[in-house]
């Protein structure tokens, strides 16, 4: 007889006793793709042990792992610096509260730049679709910053 694995709110629950978790656990738990964790762990943001028959297998702290890596990159986090900056706790513990307060603070900086780029982005969109030129000459869209503009025109630069 199989048991039916418990849900809470649609959410499969993994029993206590249950230490390490499969992909397909780990992806029901976490939301994440099954893909996504594979690429997760590729580039070094969670990690897995193998079985003698070659399946992974997470530890429970991968789901804290995987939720903190989701959320940085909802905010627009690039998957290096999420990496960067799980690589500085010490023994790759997994991130806790005060790690997520210290880290977002660094991050906000980068972010400011961000939203400061695309507020002028989007403020140079309008100018360019009144126009409808695409012009290589003054164009902020598609040559932003444009130093040798200023002395020649065309594509060859």
């Amino acid at each position: 007889m199989s048991v039916r694995p418990t849900t809470l709110g649609g959410v499969p629950q993994i029993p206590e006793k249950v230490h390490e978790l499969t992909v397909g656990q780990l992806s029901a738990r976490s939301g994440a793709a099954v893909s996504a964790l594979h690429f997760y762990e590729t580039k070094g943001l969670i990690t897995s042990r193998r079985t003698s028959g070659n399946q992974r297998r997470y530890t429970r702290d991968a789901l804290r792992r995987v939720a903190f890596v989701r959320a940085a990159q909802r905010v627009g986090i690039p998957l290096a610096s999420i990496r960067d900056a799980l690589a500085q706790l010490p023994e790759g513990r997994t991130p806790n509260r005060a790690d997520w307060a210290r880290l977002s603070e660094s991050w906000r900086a980068e972010l400011d730049h961000r939203i400061a780029q695309l507020g002028r982005l989007r403020d140079h969109l309008t100018d360019c679709i009144g126009c409808g030129c695409l012009s290589l000459e003054n164009c902020a869209l598609s040559n932003p910053d444009d130093v040798f503009g200023e002395r020649l025109t065309g594509s060859r630069l």
